[in-house]
Order: C-alpha cells, then structure tokens, then sequence
C-alpha cells in the first residue's frame, strides 16, 4: 500500500491517493452498498441508504469516536460505475452542497488506486474534511485487507 499526499498552495482543496489492495468493483461496492459502507465509514448500523445514481439521495448517520451522533444527508452528483463518484453533502447554510471526488483507477486486477479530492471554502473546512477523509481511507484499506466482505 501506498500513500500519497498533496494540498495544492492556492485554494482550500486536497487530495489524497492511496493504492488499495482490491479490484476496483470491491472498492466500488465499498463505497455504494450500504451495508459495506456501514461497516467501514463510521456509520450507525441501518443508517445508510443510498441510491447511486446521478440525483440519487444517500444519507448516513456518521458516529463520533466519542460516541456522538451526526446525520447526514446529499446526493450523488456523478456516477460512472466503477471509476468515478462525485459525491456531494448537503451543507446547513449553503445553496450549494460539498462535493468530494472519488476516482477509481485498477492498476491491475488485485489493485486499485483511489484518489479522493475536495475543494472547501475555508481552510479550516479543508482541514476538517481532509483528517475526515484520511480516516475513511484508512478504515477503508483495513476493510478490505481483513477480506470479511468478499
């Protein structure tokens, strides 16, 4: 496994690669079954729902290291099975939702590289979203490392 990490030096955005160890339909199931998602996206279990497709809703109830609980709802933006989600979350105050990019790209059948990017409106946005993905990767590569899924 590899790991990359790059915030670009003129706007609140960041990207993060990573080089998981799974074709990308696994790492795409990952991320669009509600089930698996729940196991690794620190989401309350029966919380998920998803409908991936472009305009489809999702929402997820996320709980905190503490124990605290914080729903979530937004929809997806873009959808092209298994390379590209487009991902965006309903913001309290904004017209607009956040949207996170996550691309898929199959090194060869046993790996797959994932990048996943953000543009915020402030840095302390960016900062926030950027540990919150760091730690999805994170729970993401053990996910499909322990292989349970499959």
């Amino acid at each position: 496994m590899s790991n990359e990490q790059t915030t670009p030096a003129d706007g609140f955005s960041y990207e993060l690669t990573r080089t998981l160890d799974a074709p990308a339909a696994k790492v795409w199931q990952a991320w669009t079954t509600p089930e698996q998602y729940a196991q690794w996206a620190y989401a309350a279990e029966g919380s998920v729902e998803m409908d991936v497709r472009p305009g489809g809703a999702w929402k997820a109830t996320m709980v905190t290291p503490d124990g605290g609980q914080f729903p979530l709802t937004g929809s997806y933006l873009q959808v092209a099975e298994p390379r590209l989600l487009v991902v965006g979350m309903d913001v309290p105050g904004k017209a607009e939702p956040a949207a996170m990019t996550v691309e898929l790209d199959e090194d060869d059948k046993q790996h797959t590289r994932i990048v996943v990017h953000q543009t915020c409106d402030t840095a302390e946005e960016r900062d926030m979203s950027e540990q919150g993905s760091t730690m999805l990767l994170d729970s993401l590569t053990a996910f499909l490392a322990d292989g349970a899924h499959n």
